[in-house]
């Protein structure tokens, strides 16, 4: 039974949460968790960097997760970090570090990817109804506000209201004095006024909240009323909402961290992040938020059960995040899709055709896929060195639901699509780890053949049949009536040798 770990380097906290797939459901069987604050000289000023301290505290705690890791004997890790280390200047040096120690490689995901996570975690292990949900997650730096409908996201936006940039920025006595606290409210007012209306006019019925804050207002409001469950899920309404966010702000950090649920590291910012909770619900109309301990650890481990096992519950939907995404991508860079989409028929067909030959991973399929889309956005920036403009685009943009490896894995396949195959030496595939360096040099060759076959643009082929031989492989070109394939046959002529050298066999094209 294969076992995943999921660990989450947050601005506050950093996370782990470690899982085993038994018949095709994930069962947790450790979680760890540490304030550490990484993120507090971060969001003090503008370039704002990671302390020694901060970085020394957190990498301890990860070489505790490692050992944690090693011995409930997991397969697969997947480490990520978010507002924290998308701001600071220095975050290589932490990135190395934590390598050096654990072996492991920090990811740094971007607001909507996070936000795509938490709620793959929440919608794949929470019953909610059909009616649209607001889900909110308050870091240290950040808050991701993501709305969803029957289990697909519709909207989501990251604003800069985490907890600590928040106490950083406008909390600067004990308890805070009223011109702080109107500074505060001022500034969470300006950044929700960029998605209230999106929300209010989504008509919201269900709101979930995520993460340290949220836990600790829910156990005050549990303290408040006593006709409150107390148990994960707890509801606060907005009135109460409001209430606990007046009573922390008259109190001192020690008079609030002997509240219920809140204790002393968190009573350092729980001021602002109720203060963000409150206005959010006022502003947006919403009645009242749900605790759930779900979150980003939750979505990182259903993404690797599902890349684990393509039958796994939540597969479907990832592929369909992944897709709109990579759709998102070609509209934005203008890509021809009537031709793109037959690339990408073709591409599709001969990857499963020559299955046998090419023997690629069964992942390789979705990268091929996302490069015929794709191979085309250099285009965009200047048709003069589009190739390498290419595979620039594609290293650095976001494609929801794909690891930067993966986005390297895509980009390279991309990027040879001109006169010149791949080469081992090209820095594109040298920065490919050995693994999949030959994989790609045999996708590129699986895409070369799927935009030969229409090369012309005109779709001229409607119809390919292919033959592995025991020396060759045949491709039989079907033209649609009225038009030649000439031009096709040509295109394809000119990958024989790549054919070759990549697959050792011939390669052969005729008309039907």
């Amino acid at each position: 039974m294969p076992t995943f770990a999921a660990v989450d380097i947050g601005a506050n906290s950093v996370r782990l949460k470690i899982a085993r797939l038994v018949r095709r459901r994930l069962r947790v069987i450790h979680e760890d968790r540490q304030v550490t604050r990484l993120g507090e000289l971060v969001f003090k000023s503008p370039g704002g960097v990671l302390s020694p301290d901060s970085m020394s505290d957190t990498v301890k705690v990860l070489r505790r997760f490692h050992r944690a890791s090693q011995e409930y004997g997991v397969d697969a890790v997947r480490v990520v970090a978010t507002s924290a280390l998308r701001e600071a200047h220095n975050r290589q040096r932490f990135i190395d570090w934590v390598h050096s120690v654990t072996g492991w490689t920090v990811e740094i995901i971007s607001g909507a990817e996070e936000a795509r996570l938490i709620h793959l975690g929440v919608v794949s292990n929470l019953r909610i109804s059909g009616w649209p949900a607001l889900m909110v997650d308050l870091g240290g730096g950040s808050c991701e506000l993501t709305i969803s409908v029957r289990g697909q996201i519709r909207d989501t936006v990251s604003v800069p209201l985490g907890a600590v940039r928040l106490t950083n920025e406008f909390l600067h006595h004990d308890p805070p004095r009223k011109k702080e606290l109107r500074q505060l409210r001022g500034f969470i007012d300006r950044e929700l006024g960029r998605v209230s209306n999106k929300i209010i006019a989504a008509r919201v019925k269900t709101v979930i909240a995520t993460s340290g804050t949220a836990a600790a207002l829910a156990a005050v409001a549990e303290n408040l009323d006593k006709h409150s469950s107390g148990t994960a899920g707890s509801f606060v309404p907005a009135r109460t909402a409001a209430r606990i966010a007046r009573l922390l702000a008259r109190r001192t950090v020690e008079e609030r961290a002997e509240l219920q649920g809140i204790g002393p590291r968190r009573a350092e910012i729980v001021v602002a992040g109720a203060a963000v909770y409150a206005q959010l619900l006022e502003r947006c109309r919403l009645r009242y938020f749900r605790y759930s301990p779900l979150g980003l650890r939750d979505g990182l481990l259903e993404q690797m059960a599902a890349d684990y096992d393509r039958r796994a519950r939540p597969r479907e939907k990832i592929e369909s995040e992944r897709w709109e995404s990579i759709l998102a991508a070609a509209g934005h860079y203008q890509v021809d899709m009537d031709h793109a989409m037959q690339v990408r028929k073709f591409a599709v067909q001969l990857f499963r055709s020559m299955a046998r030959l090419h023997q690629l991973p069964m992942e390789y399929e979705e990268w091929v896929s996302a490069a015929a889309i794709l191979y085309e956005v250099g285009g965009y920036i200047n048709r003069n060195g589009r190739h390498r403009h290419a595979y620039y685009i594609l290293s650095h943009s976001e494609i929801l639901g794909v690891t930067p490896q993966q986005r390297r894995i895509i980009a390279a396949i991309a990027r040879y699509t001109g006169t010149s195959p791949p080469l081992a030496s090209d820095p594109p595939i040298k920065a490919l780890p050995a693994a999949d360096r030959q994989h790609v040099m045999r996708a590129c060759l699986v895409l070369r053949l799927a935009r030969a076959l229409n090369l012309g643009r005109h779709q001229a082929v409607k119809a390919l049949k292919i033959r592995l031989q025991k020396n060759t492989v045949a491709l039989a070109l079907t033209p649609k009536r009225g038009t030649d394939v000439e031009l096709e046959l040509w295109a394809l002529e000119r990958e024989r040798a790549y054919f070759r050298e990549v697959l050792g066999r011939g390669l052969s094209a005729a008309v039907a």
